[in-house]
């Protein structure tokens, strides 16, 4: 590990110089590890692909409390590194028509029909490395490389809520209506961000999600659902 200042109110921690699984798996833990600590002066935490950045008061708390209670976390993750636990959320997905506009484009440029694209995209358990763009967007980890797309050539001014796309070899989901440049394949009726629920993120890092696919009737009651606030994800606990 690196500590690094950033400023006199932040620290970086970093884990490594790559993205992976493995260093993903020990950020995870040390930012468990910091929040259960429930350290005085300490504003904020965030998990990125390779580092941590500790937002603090200088007044409450030290930068070297901060790296010295991670360094002790890290000491017992290196004794048992499989003690960072994980869940599998489930995402119901309606793909194509106009939920997914650009489904042609991803057939036509994998050589792929419609359905084996869909077949590979909701095959995966995808890693949330992390969370940031836009609130509770996720950078996905493990899509299968045979249905990666380039982007858009020229973006959208508007991308609904919910809206699931490819760039390159990643996925993920525009939780909020934004622009974007990301080649559409679906859309979830899944809230993935709502400020008026605790928490607001419905993702996190660290965890897991697969996509899910639905038919357009199915879509229609998970969304009645989520809008009455009845609706609840499928969860499960990370195996392996």
């Amino acid at each position: 590990m690196r500590f690094l200042n950033a400023g006199d109110s932040g620290l970086v921690i970093e884990f490594g110089n790559e993205i992976s699984e493995g260093i993903n798996r020990r950020i995870t833990y040390a930012t468990g590890k910091l929040d259960q600590a429930k350290l005085p002066g300490i504003l904020d935490i965030i998990p990125t692909y390779r580092s941590i950045l500790v937002n603090f008061d200088p007044f409450g708390i030290s930068a070297r409390e901060i790296a010295d209670t991670v360094a002790a976390a890290m000491i017992d993750f290196s004794a048992s590194p499989g003690a960072a636990e994980s869940e599998v959320i489930e995402i119901p997905v309606l793909y194509g028509g106009d939920k997914g506009p650009d489904m042609d484009f991803i057939s036509a440029h994998t050589g792929l029909p419609p359905e084996e694209v869909i077949r590979l995209h909701s095959s995966a358990d995808y890693l949330i490395y992390m969370i940031g763009f836009t609130p509770g967007f996720p950078y996905l980890g493990g899509m299968p490389k045979e249905i990666a797309t380039p982007r858009l050539q020229k973006p959208r001014a508007v991308i609904p809520a919910g809206s699931v796309g490819i760039a390159a070899g990643q996925t993920g989901i525009y939780p909020v209506e934004s622009p974007g440049g990301w080649q559409l394949l679906g859309r979830t009726p899944l809230k993935i961000f709502d400020y008026n629920r605790e928490p607001p993120f419905l993702l996190a890092a660290g965890n897991y999600l697969k996509f899910v696919p639905v038919t357009e009737d199915e879509y229609a009651a998970i969304e009645k659902a989520e809008a009455e606030g009845t609706y609840r994800p499928v969860r499960r606990g990370k195996e392996g």
